[in-house]
């Protein structure tokens, strides 16, 4: 039987439990579990705005959880397809939130889209905090 990797992106900004959750997700469809972690200037470009954390701190956190065995850069949208190929994913793992916006990788991997984390986000805690000013 050969071993599964799986490979997904994110973030990973304010690093929580919602986080969490779908890294040990992510594990259990497979051995290798890859994370993308998006660099600060791909963050900007997606939402004009830059994480709380910066990439190194990010990477870092993630890196240091014992079910993730590599991390590296998401530095653009446009290369995930070569991502998955440099990293022989066999599975794309990413949030429902995302839901058949990857399915163009089908041809190369098996894609599933996870369920995310009911009533939890880095933008929900970010709203949290700010209204406690």
């Amino acid at each position: 039987m050969s071993k599964k990797r799986i490979i997904t992106f994110g973030t990973f900004d304010l690093f929580h439990v919602g986080h969490l959750n779908i890294l040990e997700r992510s594990k259990k469809l497979g051995d290798t579990l890859i994370v993308g972690i998006s660099t600060d200037n791909l963050n900007y470009s997606k939402k004009q705005k830059y994480p709380l954390y910066k990439q190194e701190e990010r990477l870092r956190i993630v890196n240091a959880l014992g079910i993730v065995d590599e991390v590296f850069y998401e530095e653009s949208l446009e290369l995930k397809r070569d991502y998955i190929l440099k990293y022989n994913a066999d599975i794309l793992v990413m949030g429902n939130d995302w839901e058949g916006k990857f399915d163009e990788f089908k041809d190369v991997c098996e894609v599933v889209y996870l369920e995310r984390t009911p009533s939890i986000s880095t933008t929900e805690i970010v709203e949290i905090i700010r209204s406690k000013d």
